[in-house]
């Protein structure tokens, strides 16, 4: 038996920024580090951290404020996380950007690990795929 490992290329990874908990489960489980944490930058200059380096369309960038229903949904859980935390802190906190979107493999473990729901994959063929928490 032969195992063939498929890169699909022109992948498109993007983050909707004011959805992102900042779990960090999509940054562990990925197998080919297409996301990276980086700060929520400051409320002068939110991207100060290089929150919005990925292609998210400009109603998913980062601008200092996050989503009402996700912050009501996730922000008072007691799982060891430190959910909306301005900067990571190797575990958990920041926000996810996806830097390397090309790398992607559509293995979708970031899609059904991802709280806040937020991480969309375009493939090369314009097939659209959005997280939904497991």
């Amino acid at each position: 038996m032969r195992l063939f490992l498929i890169n699909v290329i022109g992948m498109d990874v993007y983050i909707d920024k004011p959805k992102c908990t900042g779990c960090h489960h999509c940054f562990d489980v990925c197998p080919v580090a297409v996301f990276e944490m980086r700060g929520r930058g400051t409320s002068g200059n939110p991207d100060a951290d290089g929150a919005n380096k990925d292609n998210a369309p400009d109603s998913m960038k980062w601008t200092g404020k996050s989503d009402d229903q996700i912050v009501q949904k996730w922000g008072n859980v007691k799982d060891g996380h430190n959910h909306f935390a301005e900067k990571s802190d190797g575990k958990s906190g920041g926000i996810s950007v996806g830097v390397n979107g090309s790398s992607c493999i559509l293995c979708q473990a970031c899609l059904i690990e991802c709280e806040g729901e937020c991480i969309h994959i375009i493939d090369d063929t314009g097939t659209k795929y959005q997280s939904i928490y497991k």
